[in-house]
């Protein structure tokens, strides 16, 4: 069922938990693929019902950014969650999510200002935004998120625990094609050329957590080594990579327990990011 009111899909949500009924959700902003099916499937799985949403949110896009030309096709994303077992997909227009000016702006300061919040200052806030508009239409329910944007899944697991919303926020591994580029609508932008290169961002990825795993436990090496094999794709163009903890997402001296590495790199038009985690051996937690 395809549904574009808020209104309904409040009142069809509510009826369910009113049955006893629990509730699963995955936001997304369609032209859907395996690694968004991944996160239905493991709704799916858990919950009595599926919801997805389906809406490319403006707030998130910056002037000069890829809004118009996003990919969208809403009868294909359809067939998608029908395949994965979803029971209902939220398809609103920007009109009914935002039927005036945002006077209200979610922003998670601390912990969207580096890496992603560095280089898109507005993109944060906006999906902040969207997601607690999105957690308030869907009521109580577990979250799904894909683990590759894993600086998006710690700003929303802090907003929702920050504002104590009845959400549950469920992080899921990054879904990757055979030679193992992150599954990504924006994909679908690569030049062939360049999407032979862009496993490089993988490959960068692994020489780090290499470092790590012998041992490393200086940010700047590592950085240096990621910085060295993205450097081998002549079409890349980098944003920056980042060797931090993985819950504050900053390293403020030598590494130490569960740590995460970041990489993001411009191929023409496509922006790509990816990410990955480990342990530092011999460290506390």
């Amino acid at each position: 069922m395809v549904l574009g009111s808020i209104t309904e899909v409040r009142r069809m949500l509510d009826a369910h938990r009113a049955a006893g009924r629990s509730i699963g959700f995955v936001p997304t902003m369609g032209y859907l693929h395996a690694g968004h099916q991944s996160l239905m499937r493991a709704s799916v799985v858990a919950n009595d019902i599926t919801a997805v949403s389906i809406f490319v949110n403006p707030l998130q896009f910056a002037a000069g950014e890829d809004l118009g030309s996003y990919p969208r096709d809403l009868a294909r994303d359809t067939d998608r969650c029908a395949d994965a077992g979803v029971d209902l997909i939220f398809a609103p227009s920007v009109e009914e999510m935002y039927p005036g000016p945002m006077a209200t702006v979610v922003d998670v300061a601390s912990v969207a200002s580096p890496l992603e919040g560095a280089f898109r200052p507005e993109h944060f806030a906006g999906v902040a935004t969207v997601v607690a508009k999105l957690f308030s239409i869907m009521g109580e329910c577990r979250a799904y998120f894909g683990e590759k944007d894993w600086q998006q899944v710690a700003v929303v697991t802090r907003m929702a625990a920050d504002l104590s919303m009845p959400v549950e926020v469920v992080p899921c591994p990054t879904m990757r094609e055979p030679d193992g580029l992150a599954m990504s609508s924006r994909n679908v932008y690569l030049t062939p050329d360049e999407r032979a290169e862009a496993p490089v961002l993988r490959r960068a990825l692994d020489a780090g957590l290499a470092m790590i795993a012998e041992g490393e436990t200086d940010p700047a090496m590592i950085e240096a080594v990621m910085t060295d094999t993205v450097a081998t794709a002549s079409l890349a163009a980098l944003d920056y990579v980042a060797a931090v903890q993985a819950d504050t997402l900053i390293a403020d001296g030598p590494l130490h327990g569960e740590v995460r590495l970041l990489v993001a790199v411009r191929f023409g038009t496509a922006r790509l990011i990816d990410n990955d985690g480990g342990m530092v051996p011999g460290t506390p937690a």
